[in-house]
């Protein structure tokens, strides 16, 4: 059922709301979403292809759809979902980059999000819009009711030129460090390769591999490791199979011998690469698998560029690193925006943590709890 719920201020547009008690309720939408995505934020994570699997197995059922405008081809949308008493935020697993938003890249978010707040449910007094990438929105000043907040920078790459540029750009260690590992393995005899797999088919046995490359590292020791049955795998399989059916996933694999040591799981669309997680088999650090697979897997991604290929930029949508300065100068900042629905709700907020003797007052920024996203899961 949808509910619409008009704007207080004069010439506002209205936001309907509908409740998604599971993906299913995601459907009817999807296209209406898709295309104002594809059109303000060219991002495969974005998609409903992405959401749709998300919500089914994370979801919690009291999200709702919001979409600004007419519900056929809105110009903003937003999946939101309650996150404490009168607080609402972005839908924000761990799994996905940026908060599930969408509006024209530049356009302001405080009066979006000013329309959305007076559309929620009573008593709404905050809306989160979280890991806003600055790309698409600049973080605009605060003011007495919108607040910013720092999350992380994310790097990326761009496919310009040939690759022998680019890798002389690099760093001297990074270049010695995997000529010395590439001579090691060649010492020893092994084989090495690079495989990409693009096929539904393919998905299943590579999440299995890519299980037990995390299992042998501390996500394995937590019990967080993608296997058969735990819900990232179903999440990661579902969606994975979804984009290969599409032609825009990429599993790549490198191979030491006979067996898998290194991986990317990878989602492509508007000219843009994404690699979602990394894993590589702590078993061989010292010879830096998942570095030797990505200077491979780069190469073939310039080489592809030149040749006219559609993809423009790699991006990484994790916290960089000091293994991603390696490979790149760019990054830009990730934040979280917080709008409450009275100005006094904040001061409020801030003098009553302060007279709580048991944590420090926040700081002016401080809105509501993130997740920590579970992506980039390798250290090299």
């Amino acid at each position: 059922m949808m509910s619409t719920t008009p704007s207080s201020s004069p010439g506002a547009t209205r936001w309907t709301l509908v409740p998604l008690p599971g993906a299913a309720a995601f459907a009817p939408h999807a296209a209406a979403w898709d295309a104002l995505q594809a059109r303000v934020t060219p991002l495969p994570f974005l998609e409903s292809a992405f959401l749709a699997p998300l919500l089914d197995v994370f979801g919690s059922g009291k999200e709702r759809l919001a979409l600004r405008g007419d519900p056929r081809a809105p110009s903003a949308a937003a999946i939101v979902t309650p996150v404490g008493k009168g607080q609402w935020a972005t839908f924000q697993p761990s799994q996905l980059p940026l908060g599930a938003w969408l509006s024209a890249a530049g356009e302001p978010l405080e009066p979006l999000a000013q329309g959305l707040l007076r559309a929620l449910p009573l008593p709404a007094l905050a809306l989160g819009l979280t890991q806003i990438d600055s790309l698409f929105h600049p973080r605009a000043a605060d003011d007495a009711r919108w607040f910013g907040q720092a999350y992380i920078d994310t790097a990326w790459v761009e496919l310009s030129g040939d690759f022998d540029t680019y890798w002389e750009a690099r760093g001297k260690n990074l270049r010695q460090n995997l000529r010395k590992q590439a001579k090691k393995l060649e010492t020893a005899g092994t084989a090495t390769r690079l495989e990409c797999l693009t096929a539904p088919e393919d998905v299943a046995t590579a999440l299995t591999h890519y299980g037990r490359l995390e299992a042998s590292g501390w996500k394995g020791q937590e019990g967080t490791a993608i296997a058969p049955g735990h819900p990232q795998y179903e999440f990661y399989r579902a969606m994975l199979e979804g984009f290969a059916r599409k032609g825009r996933a990429r599993i790549y694999q490198y191979w030491f011998d006979d067996a898998v040591v290194a991986m990317d799981l990878c989602i492509e669309s508007g000219g843009k690469i994404v690699i979602l997680k990394t894993a590589y088999d702590e078993a061989h650090k010292a010879v830096s698998p998942s570095t030797l697979m990505r200077q491979l897997q780069f190469h073939q991604l310039f080489e592809a560029a030149a040749a006219g290929g559609p993809l423009r930029r790699i991006e990484f949508y994790g916290k960089v690193m000091e293994w991603h300065t390696r490979w790149t100068e760019n990054a830009r900042p990730v934040y979280h925006a917080t709008l409450f629905r009275w100005a006094w709700l904040p001061a409020l907020k801030r003098l009553l943590k302060g007279n709580d003797k048991t944590e420090p007052a926040p700081s002016p920024d401080a809105g509501l709890t993130r997740p920590q996203a579970d992506i980039q899961g390798a250290s090299q």
